[in-house]
């Protein structure tokens, strides 16, 4: 009885797991190692370094912003937060069905894109940022889960913590990217379509979980019981 009120008061205090679960699934660099082998071919091992530390950055950045700033550009659209939730959550439903298929959560370029890509890489663009933070690692459905979490967090400690999930995202990227040729290897192909099936899944289930909340502040005859 007497550690009652303690429990009863943590969820004011501190923010759980579920957002850096759904974050790293959506994010999930595994996913996108042979992507950064890719843009990265005839890189020096110096470009490589400073191509990971860009993408890593940049990834806590769109996390950061999304997390700090996200409500009140919804307030400036007149979006409400349950309107966003809905679609955030198909957002995240497509990512999971894509990844159920193998498929990164985001989309992808094609092929005339990558080559356009490579071209603009040539003109001095750094793929550090677009393609490969922006949308390979943080795209749409990234940028409404964090606002849909930032307006959940209740005190700034939460909202500090928010951000702090960056902090491991970019580190996780950072990892990934950093032993990407060990990875390809280890892994190959099937073991790295398991792991995005996998997150895949988990992600189906939080989208779900998302839209319902959605949907019962749109329409409260939804939750009654």
């Amino acid at each position: 009885m007497i550690g009652l009120p303690h429990r009863q008061r943590l969820p004011d205090t501190a923010m759980d797991l579920k957002p850096l679960v759904t974050l790293l699934a959506i994010v999930n660099p595994l996913a996108i190692v042979p992507f950064f082998i890719h843009y990265t071919q005839g890189f020096s091992d110096a470009q490589r370094r400073n191509t990971v530390w860009v993408s890593s950055v940049s990834a806590f950045v769109v996390i950061a912003v999304s997390a700090m700033l996200g409500l009140q550009i919804l307030a400036f659209f007149g979006i409400t937060l349950a309107s966003f939730q809905v679609g955030g959550g198909m957002l995240l439903m497509t990512s999971a069905l894509n990844m159920l298929n193998a498929q990164p959560a985001e989309a992808k370029p094609s092929s005339h894109e990558l080559q356009d890509g490579a071209e603009k890489a040539a003109m001095g663009a750094s793929i550090a940022v677009v393609p490969l933070t922006i949308p390979l690692l943080t795209g749409p459905a990234t940028i409404s889960t964090v606002v849909i979490y930032a307006d959940k967090a209740k005190s700034f400690l939460q909202l500090g913590t928010l951000v702090g999930y960056g902090v491991v995202v970019a580190l996780a990227t950072a990892l990934c990217f950093s032993l990407a040729q060990p990875i390809a290897r280890i892994l190959g192909k099937t073991g790295i379509n398991v792991m995005t099936r996998l997150m895949g899944l988990i992600l189906a289930a939080l989208a779900v979980e998302v839209m319902s909340d959605g949907l019962t502040k749109l329409f409260p005859a939804l939750g009654v019981r």
